[in-house]
């Protein structure tokens, strides 16, 4: 009984061990190959941080000021940090020439993905997962301009529909696709830029206009009804004024 109890916890110290990147024997490590894959990146932007978001996954590229390293995380449930999986990993140099992840240390903690790059000054890189509506980034990079470029067809000019933080930003179309910018250093711990489908704006219109219509038919039933009882009251006499002159001085009848 002994035995089998024993088997079955190391059973599941092996699995919880085996389960994702941050086990209890450290966190894992991110394959050399899938930093080495091939990506296209646009290096020549006016801003000294872009992100290039579609609809499973974004492109960052980092101006780097003599800066040694690049840790990144990204924000879990009960605000805890868990470091990035990061793929396509490229640097270029000043002079133009770009290398690949043969040429950056990536180092992955429990809470943070660590990036080094050959030297510092520079442009680093790389791609990342994602979902959903909602792009959310820490600001790495304190005081510097932001570029946010979001998915084909999207849009954040409604604001019921959708919402951009910090403020200070101004927006720009570009094939097809809406670009939020930054051009004055931004101070903010964080960036979010929550879009949505520029139909969905009609829809969400066509909503609110047949709610006011039911409001309006529902109101003009309501007076209708108030109406009517008006009436049938005034037909059965109930709304008719009894003063003390209509009763007289004398007794009632039969008294």
């Amino acid at each position: 009984m002994r035995k089998r109890l024993a088997l079955g916890i190391g059973l599941l110290f092996l699995l919880v061990a085996s389960a994702g990147c941050t086990s209890v024997f450290g966190p894992g490590e991110i394959s050399q190959q899938k930093l080495s894959r091939n990506a296209t990146y646009d290096w020549d932007t006016p801003q000294d941080v872009t992100y290039n978001v579609t609809s499973n996954q974004y492109q960052a590229v980092y101006e780097l000021d003599k800066k040694g390293t690049l840790e990144i995380h990204q924000e879990e449930s009960f605000g805890e940090e868990a470091p990035v999986e990061i793929s396509a990993v490229q640097f270029r140099y000043p002079n133009r020439t770009v290398v690949d992840a043969d040429h950056i240390e990536v180092k992955k903690t429990k809470s943070s993905t660590i990036i080094k790059p050959p030297q510092g000054q520079g442009q680093l890189a790389y791609t990342a997962s994602r979902q959903g509506k909602t792009f959310y980034v820490p600001t790495y990079l304190k005081e510097k301009t932001y570029e946010v470029t979001i998915p084909r067809g999207m849009r954040v000019d409604t604001f019921l529909l959708s919402d951009v933080r910090p403020g200070g930003y101004e927006t720009t179309m570009e094939n097809g696709r809406e670009h939020i910018i930054w051009s004055t250093p931004v101070k903010s711990d964080s960036i979010s830029v929550r879009y949505y489908l520029g139909r969905d704006k009609w829809i969400f219109a066509g909503i609110v206009a047949l709610a006011l219509l039911i409001g309006l038919v529902g109101l003009a039933y309501y007076r209708y009804q108030i109406r009517q009882l008006e009436r049938q009251r005034e037909e059965m006499g109930l709304n008719m004024d009894i003063s003390d002159d209509d009763v007289g001085d004398g007794p009632p009848p039969g008294m």
